[in-house]
């Protein structure tokens, strides 16, 4: 079996997960979360989604993370060793931040959800170029938002999202002409209400900062795996694409002759 039959096996099973019925602890959580949200005022509300969305349009739009060059000329196999690589790297610098930030206490602790952030976007914006994408493109940044609220959703919301991301470079017409568009309350309730029980832990005494390590460590790898499976799909969506393309071109040629 090639390297890409295998993976090409890893995304279908990935697919079928993520489009497989919310579970009855799935729903019941959603229902939950949904019902304390309905109780936070609306200013509450308006305020965090002002927040994340001044927050992430920084990052996505800051310099920091806009200087990567797409990597041209190497196998998908080696783009992916070195996307691995990254992705670990990635992974001890969450664990390390937050447990800095944990041993520090509440306001540290606080302080931790931007860095979080700002690392989990450097990451997404480092795997695309190594995949080959621009990230100074408007579309792809939008799919890296799409990556990210892939993996921190709501079973519902992330079948929303990997529908709007299926077959994505041929629904660039479709996008929203503005990043203002983008659905920022959204975005901001499922990122919000995803994190915050594995994060609450670590605004406690003595135990912070083991907890933060740990949840930055876990949060940065299921974004990282949810990334390059988010790649994969599209490389092999691209691939099938031209090869039927070129069958369709070879039938019409015969047709002629």
């Amino acid at each position: 079996m090639t390297y890409e039959q295998k993976i090409s096996s890893e995304v279908d099973f990935w697919k079928y997960k993520i489009l497989q019925k919310p579970s009855l602890f799935s729903k019941v959580t959603d229902k939950v979360q949904k019902k304390i949200n309905s109780y936070i005022p609306d200013k509450v509300h308006s305020a965090i989604t002002s927040a994340i969305k001044q927050m992430v349009k920084a990052v996505l739009f800051g310099s920091t993370f806009t200087t990567a060059k797409p990597v041209l000329d190497l196998t998908l196999m080696h783009r992916e060793a070195l996307i691995k690589q990254k992705i670990e790297n990635y992974k001890k610098t969450g664990a390390a931040e937050g447990g800095i930030t944990g041993a520090g206490g509440f306001l540290m602790s606080l302080a931790d959800f931007p860095l979080l952030l700002s690392i989990k976007m450097k990451m997404l914006f480092d795997i695309a170029a190594v995949y080959g994408y621009d990230v100074k493109d408007y579309r792809e940044r939008l799919f890296i938002l799409h990556i990210f609220q892939l993996a921190f959703s709501s079973k519902e919301e992330s079948q929303n999202v990997f529908i709007k991301m299926q077959n994505w470079d041929d629904k660039a017409h479709q996008l929203p002409a503005s990043i203002d568009e983008f659905d920022w309350l959204t975005f901001q309730q499922q990122y919000r209400d995803y994190i915050d029980l594995a994060k609450l832990a670590q605004m406690l005494p003595f135990v912070g900062a083991a907890v933060g390590a740990v949840a930055n460590y876990k949060l940065i790898e299921r974004l990282g795996k949810t990334a390059m499976m988010s790649y994969r799909m599209r490389y092999f969506n691209l691939k099938y694409a031209v090869i039927s393309s070129q069958t369709d071109e070879n039938r019409q040629l015969k047709a002629e002759n």
